[in-house]
């Protein structure tokens, strides 16, 4: 439990504002469907990253390259600046 609320143990998808359980397969498919669009509409513009301080080095280092060399995008950002 955090905050008193039970931990989300399986992926869950949004259908007509609804939420459901869904495989692991269909949530990341839903997740790059969702990135695509947004790059195809938008290009780097349309997406972003944030990323954690308590993340190891090497773990910030890959969401920083796979903003920029995948999603073309150099809008990053971390808990850091705050």
């Amino acid at each position: 439990m955090h905050n008193g609320l039970p931990r989300l143990t399986e992926p869950m998808v949004r259908d007509n504002g609804a939420l459901r359980v869904a495989t692991w397969d269909e949530a990341l498919d839903r997740a790059a469907a969702g990135l695509k669009a947004a790059t195809e509409a938008k290009g780097g513009a349309g997406v972003g990253i944030f990323s954690c301080s308590k993340a190891t080095n090497e773990m910030n280092f890959v969401a920083g390259k796979f903003a920029r060399q995948v999603l073309k995008s150099n809008n990053i950002d971390s808990c850091n600046r705050t």
